[in-house]
């Protein structure tokens, strides 16, 4: 028996006893939704009740308005720490900014409460029998644009954790999610105005450019790996009909499984933005807006997860089948690169694992989805292996030591090492899969 599992049915009943006054509070967030850097409400009403379970709060935590970090050391943590004992520490994530107007359509404000639940079922454990231990929740805004995480591991946020650890609701139950890299830049084409009808040909026509990058983009998809995404959007295409546009300007998201990939499709888009400039006679600006990295899974924190939530009533698809179901992106990555870390997603409309073909992240039926009874307790669930696993990182003898050997080996590798299994595996799973950014 390991440490960890000595304390389950404890810190499993402590998040239990917390489970009303959860709901309450992701109700809160889901009634009042708000985007990234602007989450004042969630940013109030989570830091408020954290405070009151007994944590030591930091608001507006490393100069960033919206973001907090919720930490507590038991005693025996302390003394050791005064002492010059390395104290162990890990950690989760709750995120809460919304999308624009359809809302909590990613269930960020069930990711808020998972965070939550997981650290008092871990804090419930060392507060009980004073062990030594230290856990920490960073509250991260703005998954859903630039990624809040990214400036919060520049700053500290954290340093010093043996792991970190978040969950995701889906439309399935998936450990073994294979989330994507993304980077986005925005393009702007800037030409010469001329009267339309009158003298076009004086004019130089930024539109013609970005339409001209648009269409490259949309061929470049017949030479993309299929484990690899591009969209793009043009946002400005112009002032007026009668005017040649001097001006126009859209944004690029392309997305792969592992760093060739990523670099791949990177130098593919730029050299068609750059020459979508030169063919018109333009022009052109590109600015990296953010970059996520794909999210390694460290896998014995994996495995202790996958075999918590399957004791809690889980039934997990083959692994060959979750890595091959389609999913979005994540600051997380980021995160999973610097700390050992993992990123499990949860089905937040069956408690029994049953697959939604028709539901998916970012539309209004999962934004209706993220406030049901049934999201609430799928939610907790997944929360109480977070919680569990936690507890053997700070309590198993050799468990986080051999959690950082697995991290230092393998996150230099991190993504899909073979297409071809990939490929042959995206035949087998649902055209609906996981979904953050």
């Amino acid at each position: 028996m390991t440490s960890g599992n000595k304390y389950a049915s404890e810190a499993k009943e402590a998040i239990d006893s917390h489970s009303d006054s959860l709901r309450e509070l992701s109700l809160q967030i889901h009634g009042r939704p708000e985007l990234g850097y602007c989450e004042e409400f969630a940013h109030q009403v989570l830091t408020d009740y954290l405070e009151a379970k007994g944590f030591k709060v930091t608001r507006q935590a490393y100069d960033i308005t919206t973001a907090f970090v919720a930490e507590y050391e038991s005693p025996a943590a302390i003394a050791a720490a005064a002492s010059g004992t390395k104290v162990k520490t890990v950690g989760f994530c709750s995120e809460y900014d919304a999308l624009p107007d359809i809302g909590h359509a990613c269930g960020h404000n069930l990711i808020a409460i998972a965070g939550v639940a997981a650290a008092l079922g871990v804090k419930a454990v060392l507060e009980k029998h004073n062990l030594e231990g230290r856990v920490r929740l960073v509250g991260t805004p703005a998954e859903e644009t630039t990624g809040g995480k990214i400036p919060l591991i520049e700053k500290g946020a954290f340093d010093g954790m043996d792991a970190c650890m978040m969950t995701h609701p889906a439309p399935a139950d998936i450990v073994y999610a294979t989330i994507l890299s993304v980077e986005g830049v925005i393009v702007e084409y800037f030409g010469k105005a001329s009267h339309a009808s009158a003298s076009p040909w004086e004019g130089i026509n930024a539109l013609d450019a970005m339409v001209t990058a648009y269409n490259g983009i949309g061929l470049l998809r017949q030479q993309t790996a299929p484990t690899s995404r591009v969209h793009c959007i043009i946002t400005c295409g112009g002032q007026a009909a009668n005017i040649i546009p001097e001006y126009a300007a859209g944004k690029i998201l392309y997305r792969a499984t592992n760093t060739a990939d990523h670099k791949k499709i990177h130098d593919n888009v730029l050299r068609i933005l750059n020459a979508a400039a030169e063919s018109t006679g333009c022009t052109v600006t590109i600015t990296k807006e953010m970059e996520f990295q794909p999210v390694p899974h460290n896998e014995l924190l994996a495995a202790r997860y996958a075999q918590y939530t399957t004791e809690l009533g889980v039934k997990y698809l083959p692994r060959a089948v979750q890595e091959a179901a389609p999913s979005g992106s994540t600051d997380m990555g980021n995160v999973a690169h610097y700390v050992p870390g993992i990123h499990p997603v949860y089905n937040l409309s069956s408690l029994d694992s049953i697959i939604d073909p028709t539901l998916s992240n970012h539309s209004t039926e999962f934004t209706a989805k993220a406030k049901t009874d049934v999201a609430h307790l799928a939610t907790l669930r997944s929360a109480k292996g977070l919680a569990l696993t936690g507890l053997d990182v700070l309590l198993e003898d050799g468990f986080a030591e051999a959690v950082r050997v697995e991290f230092e080996h393998n996150v230099p590798k991190s993504g899909v090492s073979s297409l071809k299994q990939m490929q042959s595996a995206l035949a087998a799973v649902s055209n609906r899969g996981c979904g953050c950014h």
